[in-house]
């Protein structure tokens, strides 16, 4: 299926008029994904307190979340200025501020050049030079890999789940300087729990999708068979996974009751939907893994050894 014709480079339309403060407060908030960063916050303040050995270092915890964020801010940024043009095709995407025009393009590329090098150079000095080489990969693989990936190969989730599960290991390495195991528990973890989550998102959307040229898991797959028997794959291998915190000694016995309850709801519904392949279901599936992760990461830390 071709993709419609791209506006023009530039701001999709003219800026409509100078925002309010309340106006470019939830601009900023929808050009750095406020709700994404705030789960990169969350999984980074997880790994951290998790590698963190002696007595509660707080100001440390708030040099990795505080680093990570804004990385992670300037990447979600950096990532709606490259798209700018195609967001303006899909319904879910075109009231962002860069295709509504009430940002300039240039703003936007801007700002979150500026706040992709600031978290950088903030964990460098902050916390170490490993934090920061990972948070730098992080913003690299999202903006160079994932982003232009989506209009090439359907693997661009497998690659977009990458920097989506980096967070934690930037926390752990803030807190230890290293990079062991238990880190890399963590980054399966997440890798693992985006791609249901992401293939769910997909094919309620892939109709959008489509319209901006996007190859999606879900494209052509009207049915949803496809997508939901890949959920339902990669929620089991996630059932697996999930249990490694506690085979390396990283949380205590308590935890791998807690993870199989949980793995045993969200495998549950993934079938659920590849039984009915509704839209229902789908959201179903997007709404428990939102459910899931809090869960499981409040988990890790209440069981912690």
């Amino acid at each position: 299926m071709k993709s419609a014709a791209l506006p023009a480079d530039g701001p999709v339309d003219p800026v409509i008029s100078v925002p309010g403060h309340r106006r470019f407060m939830s601009d900023f908030a929808e050009l750095v994904k406020a709700r994404l960063t705030l789960l990169v916050l969350l999984t980074t303040a997880v790994g951290y307190y998790l590698a963190a050995t002696g007595p509660a270092n707080p100001l440390g915890l708030f040099h990795a979340v505080f680093g990570t964020a804004l990385a992670a801010a300037g990447a979600a940024a950096l990532n709606q200025w490259w798209e700018r043009r195609l967001d303006a095709l899909m319904h879910r995407t075109k009231t962002r501020p860069i295709p509504a025009g009430r940002m300039h393009a240039r703003d936007a590329l801007i700002l979150g050049c500026l706040l992709s090098v600031g978290g950088v150079v903030y964990l460098t000095f902050a916390c170490n030079w490993l934090s920061a080489l990972l948070a730098g990969a992080t913003v690299a693989i999202y903006i160079f890999a994932y982003t232009p990936l989506k209009r090439v190969s359907t693997f661009n989730t497998l690659v977009g789940a990458i920097p989506g599960a980096l967070p934690p290991v930037v926390g752990w390495a803030a807190a230890s300087g290293r990079v062991d195991i238990g880190a890399w528990s963590l980054f399966a973890i997440l890798f693992f729990w985006q791609l249901p989550h992401f293939f769910a998102i997909a094919w309620m959307y892939r109709e959008d999708y489509a319209r901006a040229g996007f190859e999606m898991i879900s494209k052509d797959d009207a049915s949803g068979a496809r997508s939901a028997s890949q959920s339902v794959l990669f929620c089991i291998l996630l059932l697996l996974i999930s249990g490694i915190p506690q085979f390396v000694g990283l949380v205590s016995a308590a935890y791998l009751a807690v993870e199989l309850v949980l793995n045993g709801f969200f495998i549950f519904v993934a079938m659920r939907f590849l039984r009915t392949q509704q839209v229902a279901d789908a959201r179903r599936l997007f709404l428990a893994s939102i459910l899931y992760l809090p869960l499981l990461l409040g988990a890790l830390v209440l069981t912690k050894i």
